[in-house]
C-alpha cells in the first residue's frame, strides 16, 4: 500500500518572521526548507536545510507550497513563476488566520500603525482574557500559537501591505485603515497595487464586524460595499464630531480636541492634556480611544491612558533640552507625508532630513517646509532632491552627510529653535533600519557639550 506523500514547503526569507514560520511548520510535522538571498544566521534552536543565494525558480517548483516573509518582494520572478505553475504562495498571516480562534483586531495604513496598536494593546489588556499585539510589532504572530504560549482571547495585529498582499483568509472582527500615502513603490507594481493590498484587510468582513475608514471621499465606495455586507462602517479624521465617529476637531478659539464615541455618548479630551506633539499623533490617539470604547473600556481609563502616553521611540519623540534647545527623534518618518505631519507640529524648526528616497516626490513638502523650517540639514547619499526642495521653498540648506555632523551643525544654528530629525526617507543608505538611525541621532545629541 502506497502511503501519501508528505507535503513539503519552501520558506522564503529567514529573518525573524521566516524563522518563526519554520518553527511553526516543524511543530506541525510539516517538512520544510529555507531560502534567503543573503547570508543569515539561524537561531540556535533551528535545524533546517538552508539555501543561500539567488532564488532558484526551478527548485521552488519542486515544493508543494511556498511561504514568503513580508520583507521578500512578492513579485520576485521566481515567485511569479511559481504562482503561474499553480503552486500556492502565501505568507504567515494565512497560517495564523487558519489557527487562531480568538477575536482579531487589525490595523493597517502607511503611517501611525505602531502607535495605534500599542495604545489599543495597553487599554484592552485589562479585559478578561487580555490582548496581545503582534505582526509588525512585538512577537511574530505564529509564536502566539506555540503549545507553550499563553492563550490570549484577543490579538491586535499591525499589518503591512506586504503581509496583506499575500493573504487570502484574514478576517478581523475590528479593522481600520489609517491612511494611504505614497510609499513602498519599490515593493509594489504601482500605487494602485499598494492600495489594493491594504484594503484586502476587509475582504472577509461581514455581519457583526466593525470597520473604520478615513473620512476622505476616496473611501466612500469601499464604505458602501462593506455596509451592504452588514459591516458596521464608521469614519474618522480631522473633522467635527458631527461628521465622524472619532478624530481631531479644531475649536473656534484655535484649540484642538480629540473626540470619540462611547456608545451614543461623545467623549472629548483637550490636546493640551496630551504629552505627545503633532496632529497626526492626536488622531492616532483618538482612533485607539475609539477601539477601547468599542470594547467597553471606561471613559476614565481611556482618558488616563491617553493623557499619560509619552509616545514611542523614533516617532516624534522628545529627547529633552540639550544646549538650550529641544531635540526630537522622528526617525520612523520614512516618507514625505510622515515628515510633513511632524513639521506641522512646530512653528519653526531646524530640520535634519535625508536618506534613501525610494523615488518619492519631495516637492509635496514645499509649502510645509517654507512655513515651518528655518534651516535644512541634509544627510545621506542622495542629497540633490532635498537641496532642490529647500531652494524651491526658500529655506537655507546644507548637505552635512552624516547624522553626527547634522547634530553638531544644528547645535550651532538659530538660537533656541528645536531640532527635528524627520528624514522623509528610508535609512538603508547608511543604516540597517530606522531604529539604528534614530539611536545614532540620540547618541549624537547626548554627546554634545552641555556647557552653556
Amino acid at each position: 500500500m502506497n502511503m501519501p506523500r508528505q507535503k513539503k514547503c519552501a520558506v522564503i526569507g529567514m529573518g525573524v518572521t521566516g524563522q518563526s514560520i519554520v518553527r511553526f511548520l516543524q511543530a506541525a510535522g510539516i517538512r520544510c526548507e529555507a531560502f534567503d538571498e543573503s547570508a543569515v544566521a539561524l537561531a540556535p534552536d533551528l535545524s533546517v536545510a538552508m539555501h543561500i543565494g539567488t532564488l532558484d525558480g526551478k527548485k521552488l517548483l519542486t515544493f508543494d507550497e511556498i511561504i514568503v516573509s513580508p520583507g521578500v518582494n512578492y513579485h520576485h520572478p521566481a515567485l511569479v513563476a511559481a504562482r503561474a505553475a499553480g503552486i500556492p504562495v502565501y505568507g504567515d498571516l494565512d497560517l495564523f488566520a487558519a489557527k487562531f480562534s480568538g477575536e482579531l483586531l487589525a490595523v493597517t495604513g502607511t503611517n501611525g500603525k505602531t502607535t495605534t496598536v500599542s495604545l489599543i494593546e495597553t487599554m484592552l489588556d485589562i479585559l478578561p482574557g487580555g490582548i496581545v499585539a503582534a505582526g509588525n510589532i512585538g512577537k511574530p504572530m505564529l509564536s502566539l500559537l506555540a503549545d507553550d504560549a499563553q492563550p490570549f482571547k484577543r490579538v491586535v495585529l499591525e499589518l503591512s501591505s506586504f503581509q496583506l498582499e499575500r493573504a487570502e483568509h484574514i478576517h478581523p472582527h475590528w479593522a481600520i485603515l489609517l491612511n494611504l500615502q505614497p510609499d513602498h513603490a519599490d515593493m509594489h507594481l504601482d500605487m494602485a497595487a499598494y492600495g489594493a493590498a491594504k484594503v484586502r484587510l476587509f475582504d472577509h468582513q461581514g455581519d457583526g464586524d466593525r470597520a473604520l475608514l478615513p473620512a476622505d471621499q476616496q473611501w466612500n465606495t469601499l464604505a458602501a460595499a462593506l455596509a451592504e455586507r452588514g459591516v458596521s462602517v464608521r469614519r474618522f479624521g480631522f473633522a467635527s464630531s458631527a461628521q465622524v465617529v472619532c478624530g481631531v476637531e479644531l475649536l473656534a478659539n484655535g484649540d484642538k480636541q480629540l473626540f470619540w464615541h462611547h456608545g451614543d455618548r461623545l467623549q472629548r479630551l483637550d490636546s493640551k492634556q496630551i504629552l505627545v506633539k503633532g496632529e497626526h499623533q492626536y488622531l492616532n490617539l483618538a482612533i485607539a480611544a475609539q477601539a477601547a470604547a468599542d470594547y467597553a473600556i471606561t471613559a476614565s481609563v481611556i482618558k488616563q491612558s491617553l493623557s499619560s502616553f509619552r509616545g514611542l521611540p523614533h516617532r516624534l519623540h522628545s529627547l529633552g533640552m540639550v544646549q538650550a534647545r529641544e531635540w526630537y527623534n522622528d526617525s520612523k518618518a520614512t516618507n514625505p507625508d510622515a515628515a510633513g505631519a511632524a513639521l506641522n507640529a512646530f512653528d519653526k524648526v531646524i530640520w535634519i532630513c535625508g536618506g534613501l528616497r525610494k523615488e518619492l516626490d519631495l516637492l509635496v513638502l514645499k509649502d510645509t517646509v517654507a512655513a515651518h523650517v528655518a534651516l535644512m540639514l541634509v544627510t545621506g547619499r542622495d542629497t540633490a532632491p532635498f537641496i532642490t526642495l529647500a531652494k524651491l521653498a526658500g529655506v537655507p540648506v546644507s548637505a552635512v552627510g552624516s547624522i553626527e555632523k547634522g547634530v553638531k551643525k544644528a547645535a550651532a544654528g538659530v538660537a533656541k529653535l528645536p531640532v527635528l530629525l524627520s528624514p522623509a526617507a528610508a535609512s538603508q543608505d547608511q543604516f540597517a533600519n530606522y531604529a539604528e538611525r534614530g539611536n545614532c541621532f540620540a547618541a549624537a545629541v547626548a554627546a554634545l557639550d552641555v556647557k552653556e
